[in-house]
């Protein structure tokens, strides 16, 4: 090559090597400005939602697309420093079914947890942290982590593998992904504050609605139902139920989001749902394995759950669960649940109390009446029909005595409607209702002497007040009252002796004797098959026969099943 030829070629291998560069750096100029682009469209996407789940889908999608990847995931970390959640992107449904396990905080998504700073692998296995991948896993080689900062929290990890092309993440991957993980950290504090506002609203809402129902005296269920959805409408959940202590196990009455949950039971003993309700302190469980003790419960439950204790005469739990996949609870939403926990449970003892002045009110004005009936109206009725009979045996006229007679029987029926009537009037719980049988028995015998003109002999014997039950004590005593009524009407007795025993076999007699007429062969039957429909229904007997040495004795009897 002559001079003049080496002079010209030199100038232009020169000017290739320039173009050859400037077209690199344009390239390089083209690509920056591009991912620019998709950093801004992702910050865009990931700030135009604030509900916190769809935040955290569009953060790992905008990663992926920023670093142009295959695959992205993002790890939340929990208060004991494992992850809490992993929630992958960029597998089919198959892949992620044929998975045998999912991370838990070891290898590099551990040291990431440990270290949270930003990490670049050109080949996973490579590193002296790699732990692996569990069976069904698909492979993987090229690692960029980047830890997710909500203000001076580390809130989770953002992973992102498999490069397109097969090429290594390189520095301004690293750069965008970083800028993009700041943006985020902004998104999710705000999704975090939207999130907890919603569920003030809700809260106050809520306890507005439960305090009307409950103090209205509308039906219990309905305020429960109230409480499960509102629950789960603060905590964003997948699933809300309220569960009640029943003797050694918890009973699930209310389930919003997964109806097929009423009815299921837990052992208290030695179970997480049990030491909450015994503690009375709220539990929170994002990993059931984490706890140590048996969660029947939890483990049916979609996601993280939270039980909060509801304090009352009857304690109980409220238990709310995040979605399938969900992110772990915020603090603040947990205190915001804990408090309306609490408040549910102060209005639910409210309402129990509101009730039971009512229950008492209404008790009070039944005794009232069943006093008024009995001292007023069943002892005039009383005095009338004894004038009349005085004056059936002055009537020589057959059919006017008849007549008379028919009055006085159906005086005699209207005072047993009556009587009825006073012991229904007296529920359990009222203040007759709250006697013992043995009280009864006496009261019964003393309101009897002032028509008798003299007291009943009273003999009692077994466990009456604690072996008897109410519905069978509520007869006896009706009983007794009809066959002293009968001793005063038709007896003309000097003496009257009554006897109630219960043998240590659980068998209850009561026996009213007297040394009247006798009973006579045109003895009325309609009270004394009222008395003897009263034994039936238990089981028992009822028989009326003259006694050994004159006049009429009444044996009622009924057999018990004492233990």
């Amino acid at each position: 090559m002559s001079e003049a030829d080496r002079r010209h070629f030199l100038p232009g291998l020169r000017i290739d090597e320039l173009l050859t560069e400037l077209q690199s750096r344009i390239g390089e100029a083209m690509s920056e400005r591009e991912s620019l682009h998709a950093l801004l469209d992702a910050v865009v996407s990931i700030g135009s939602n604030l509900e916190l789940e769809a935040v955290l889908l569009r953060i790992i999608e905008a990663a992926k697309t920023v670093a142009d990847c295959r695959y992205g995931a993002l790890g939340l970390i929990g208060e004991n420093g494992q992850l809490t959640e992993f929630i992958p992107v960029g597998m089919t449904e198959d892949e992620v079914a044929g998975i045998a396990e999912w991370p838990h905080g070891r290898g590099l998504l551990g040291l990431l947890i440990k270290h949270p700073q930003t990490l670049r692998l050109p080949e996973i296995s490579a590193h002296p942290e790699s732990y692996g991948f569990p069976p069904g896993h698909p492979p993987m080689h090229r690692f960029l982590g980047v830890p997710l900062r909500v203000r001076d929290e580390v809130f989770g990890n953002l992973y992102l593998t498999e490069k397109s092309q097969q090429r290594e993440f390189d520095e301004q991957d690293e750069i965008i992904v970083k800028a993009l993980a700041t943006a985020a950290g902004i998104a999710i504090e705000n999704a975090r504050l939207y999130q907890v506002t919603k569920a003030r609203e809700v809260w106050l809402d809520a306890i507005s609605e439960v305090t009307r129902i409950l103090l209205s005296g509308a039906d219990r269920q309905q305020a429960l139902t109230i409480v499960a959805a509102r629950a789960r409408e603060m905590a964003d959940g997948g699933v809300s139920l309220i569960a009640f202590v029943d003797g050694d196990r918890l009973r699930v009455e209310v389930a919003d989001g997964d109806p097929e949950l009423v009815g299921f039971e837990v052992a208290l003993a030695e179970s997480v749902a049990g030491r909450a309700v015994a503690s009375a302190e709220p539990v929170l469980i994002n990993d059931p394995r984490s706890t140590g003790l048996p969660t029947p419960l939890v483990s049916r439950l979609p996601g993280p759950a939270i039980l909060l204790p509801i304090a009352g005469a009857r304690p109980g739990l409220l238990v709310v669960s995040r979605r399938r996949a969900g992110v772990p609870f915020a603090d603040a939403t947990l205190r915001i649940l804990e408090s309306f926990s609490q408040q549910v449970g102060v209005v639910m003892e409210l309402a129990d109390a509101r009730h039971e002045a009512e229950r008492y009110g209404l008790v009070e004005d039944r005794e009232r009446i069943a006093r008024d009936l009995h001292d007023l109206v069943v002892q005039r009725l009383y005095g009338i029909g004894m004038h009349l009979q005085g004056a059936a045996n002055l009537i020589t006229n057959p059919l006017v005595e008849q007549r008379v007679q028919s009055a006085v029987d159906g005086l005699d029926d209207t005072i047993r409607q009556i009587r009825s009537t006073i012991f229904g009037l007296q529920l359990p719980g009222s203040p007759r209702g709250r006697q013992g049988l043995r009280a009864q028995i006496t009261q019964i015998a003393d309101q009897s002497s002032e028509l008798l003109g003299f007291a009943p002999s009273v003999r009692m014997a077994g466990l009456l007040d604690t072996d008897v039950a109410d519905a069978v004590a509520a007869d006896l005593a009706a009983v007794l009252e009809e066959c002293l009524s009968n001793v005063v009407r038709h007896a003309q007795a000097k003496q009257v002796d009554v006897t109630v025993e219960l043998s240590p076999e659980g068998a209850l007699e009561a026996r009213v004797s007297d040394n009247g007429v006798g009973p006579g062969s045109g003895e009325r039957r309609s009270g004394l098959l009222n008395l003897e429909e009263r034994a039936i229904r238990h089981g028992g007997t009822f028989r009326v026969e003259p006694g050994a040495d004159g006049g009429t004795t009444a044996v009622w009897f009924v057999p018990l099943a004492v233990g």
